[in-house]
């Protein structure tokens, strides 16, 4: 599986190097690979690259955590409780076919453009499809699993740590790594509208002076940085999780 892995990059990058290299593409549309790298070593020794890697990080991670813990919360006591879940699935399916882009102009009146805007705009997008995937996780454990535990005689707080999140966690990591590849798409857009640094103000900046070799070199970084927090979250689920057989 890793060698075709490779291989489908490998073809992508010749492809591009070609079509680039060639004449086929001007450069003003699409940088060589030479250029691009060349661009993103100058930023890098500059300390623009590692300034705006290490902000986009930052944001990312505080406003994920967040979200996550909310929802996880709020997930689990609604696919639990059916009194909860009358009280939060409605709301949370309403909330959640509003256009996150709708938020943004209304998030920077409110709050203004600092940090604090860029976190409610990841909360925003991400909390809302969370508590329902956790739901849906927390609703799939067997039912069996918590008829044995009352039959034991265990207390209804016991089964929900004891029973109910161990079967469930598994499936709420799941959600939790899929809802991180939307956190960064949330995270760029309100870097494109309203930011002073960062990895998606980079972009906006370069647009304005054609600097296409940024723009395609950011573009890649940011898919190398969520590719490489999916793999993070995949190898803490085989460690966390070794007694789920998806895990192994």
């Amino acid at each position: 599986m890793l060698s075709i892995t490779i291989t489908v990059f490998t073809v992508l990058f010749l492809l591009w190097w070609a079509t680039t290299t060639s004449g086929l593409v001007k450069p003003i549309f699409m940088p060589t690979p030479t250029a691009v790298w060349n661009k993103l070593t100058q930023l890098l020794q500059n300390g623009t690259l590692w300034s705006d890697i290490k902000v986009s990080i930052y944001r990312i991670m505080v406003a994920f955590l967040i979200s996550s813990v909310m929802a996880i919360i709020v997930g689990v006591l609604a696919g639990c409780f059916s009194f909860c879940k009358a009280i939060v699935e409605p709301f949370v399916d309403f909330i959640r076919y509003m256009p996150v882009v709708a938020f943004v102009p209304l998030s920077i009146l409110w709050i203004g453009t600092g940090d604090e805007q860029k976190f409610l705009i990841i909360w925003i997008g991400t909390f809302f499809q969370q508590v329902l995937m956790v739901i849906d996780a927390t609703k799939r454990v067997p039912a069996d699993f918590i008829g044995l535990g009352r039959t034991l005689g265990m207390s209804e707080s016991k089964i929900l740590f004891k029973i109910v999140l161990p079967s469930a966690f598994p499936a709420i990591w799941d959600t939790l790594r899929i809802s991180l590849g939307w956190a960064w798409t949330w995270l760029v857009l309100a870097e494109l509208v309203a930011a002073q640094s960062g990895l998606g103000y980079r972009i906006v900046l370069s647009q304005r002076y054609f600097q296409t070799d940024t723009i395609i070199g950011y573009i890649l970084l940011l898919g190398l940085l969520g590719l490489f927090t999916d793999q993070m979250m995949r190898l803490c689920e085989k460690v966390l999780f070794r007694y789920n057989v998806r895990a192994k």
